[in-house]
């Protein structure tokens, strides 16, 4: 028959094996998943098409189908830059994250910023969209900024 030490002992043992159990789990966040990357995308096109977006208020939206064609190349362009400057020594991916996150955030600037100036010939109006050092955009004093640079602050 144990007796309450023997328990305890048994008990403490589990708790150890499940603790290094979870020791030995590691949680990768890159790459993203298909699923991930399509949902990444899905919202550049929202983002870049509706008239709700900070950026579509400043710079004009754009059609659907060429939001579609842009989303799909911003994301492709900034996975495949993020994924080339992987070192290898990132853990868990969150740094090839922000380098993911910040390509794609300046490059969808860049992408309505080219459009309103193919599609304009007009100076821009005082007070217009400035962007910062932390990819943020701001203008009326709204900020738009991705949910991995904020991660960052």
């Amino acid at each position: 028959m144990e007796g309450p030490d023997s328990t305890a002992a048994t008990k403490s043992h589990q708790v150890g094996d499940t603790s290094a159990k979870l020791n030995n789990l590691t949680h990768r966040i890159w790459p993203p998943t298909q699923r991930t990357r399509d949902t990444v995308i899905n919202r550049l096109i929202e983002t870049l098409s509706s008239s709700k977006s900070l950026l579509s208020k400043r710079y004009g939206t754009i059609p659907k189908e060429e939001a579609s064609a842009a989303a799909v190349s911003i994301e492709q362009e900034a996975f495949s830059l993020a994924g080339a400057s992987f070192s290898g020594e990132d853990d868990n991916g969150m740094e090839i994250l922000q380098v993911y996150s910040k390509e794609m955030s300046k490059r969808m600037l860049d992408t309505v910023k080219a459009r309103a100036a193919s599609t304009t010939s007009t100076a821009a109006p005082p007070g217009s969209a400035q962007v910062d050092s932390n990819n943020a955009v701001s203008a009326g004093g709204e900020e738009f900024i991705s949910s991995s640079t904020k991660a960052e602050a």
